[in-house]
């Protein structure tokens, strides 16, 4: 199978091959990742995106290494950290790559900052466990870390609790937090769900300012497409825990190669305004076995006969461009999603 993603230089930072990861539930083992491949280079932006279900989240809390087992589990597949494989790392190993390395930015910031504690303690211990400082000297590393993320009044932001600062204030102390020890790759997993429209778009530009400043290659999972275009040079869309679809944002976004990434564009609110919002029928599959044929065929409206007989392989539906669809050539001769969602208004 072609790799979905292909960076902008021969030897990737990341790169993970057929990975496989499931979960103990009471209703059954389900089967959340399923052949997930990507490559990502340095200093690139990846955008992922699909409704909840479809395994954004589990592959990325997998490559973070803090995927809970049990009731998760690797079934195979390989993750590759420059040339490092990190599956077969021990605890104490994966610890020291995380954060120093390796960033992750939660959904919620509320529940992954410690409530007892004051946010300069916290960012302090971020930047002394990765790096040998004095508490002093990182004491007034966090008051410039925090303007950097733009807090305002950072000399007495420090001396706050959590529960002091609203929640674009808290979603820009994790940033802070992430980006202290200054690691090479950044994983954020939906950092934007719960704010407000306004407050989401700052924290894009945010991290897209970071991103330039530091040269990291940053990972932006969301279900909404209009973030991941703001954001990411490419995007790749997951559905049944597979990627079936990626390319430049720019081409994926005006051209899908997939009908799920019509539907996901059409189901957007932040790009039907003014239009009609179409939902996509029905819901994700439960994956409580491995996908056999098009996971996204019981929704499709283009689906044919082969489509729920046979599990389509990531066909190249143009440069650095892939599409997991039998019939992507039709879905890609359909009018544009954009140029239709502005007509309407």
């Amino acid at each position: 199978m072609s790799n979905p993603i292909i960076p902008s230089e021969s030897e990737p930072l990341l790169e993970v091959r057929d990975l496989h990861v499931s979960f103990d539930t009471p209703a059954g083992l389900v089967y959340a990742v399923n052949g997930l491949d990507l490559r990502l280079g340095r200093g690139e932006s990846l955008g992922i995106l699909g409704e909840s279900g479809c395994g954004k989240s589990a592959a990325a809390r997998t490559i973070v290494g803090i995927l809970d087992c049990p009731p998760g589990r690797i079934r195979r597949g390989s993750i590759l950290y420059r040339g490092r494989e990190l599956t077969t790392l021990s605890s104490k190993e994966r610890r020291d790559l995380m954060g120093r390395e390796i960033a992750w930015i939660p959904q919620d910031p509320l529940s992954a900052l410690n409530p007892s504690f004051r946010i300069g303690y916290q960012i302090v211990e971020a930047i002394r466990t990765h790096r040998e400082i004095g508490r002093r000297a990182a004491v007034d590393e966090v008051v410039e870390l925090l303007r950097a993320v733009g807090l305002p009044n950072p000399e007495k932001r420090v001396h706050n609790y959590p529960h002091e600062l609203s929640g674009g204030m808290r979603q820009r102390v994790l940033i802070a937090i992430a980006i202290a020890p200054e690691p090479s790759l950044l994983i954020a997993d939906e950092p934007t769900t719960a704010l407000d429209v306004t407050i989401q778009a700052e924290i894009v530009v945010l991290l897209k300012q970071i991103q330039a400043e530091r040269g990291m290659a940053v990972i932006f999972i969301t279900h909404d497409c209009a973030l991941a275009g703001a954001f990411a040079n490419r995007v790749a869309i997951m559905y049944g825990g597979r990627i079936i679809e990626s390319g430049h944002a720019i081409d994926v976004f005006s051209q899908p190669a997939h009908p799920y990434t019509r539907g996901l564009l059409q189901s957007t609110p932040s790009l039907a305004i003014g239009s009609t919002l179409i939902p996509i029928p029905g819901s994700p599959p439960t994956l409580l076995d491995t996908p056999a044929c098009c996971s996204y065929a019981p929704r499709c409206t283009f689906k044919i006969r082969r489509c729920e007989e046979d599990l389509p392989p990531m066909f190249e539906a143009g440069p650095q461009r892939f599409s997991a669809c039998f019939r992507f050539e039709d879905t890609l001769a359909q009018p544009g999603v954009l140029e239709q969602l502005r007509a309407d208004r």
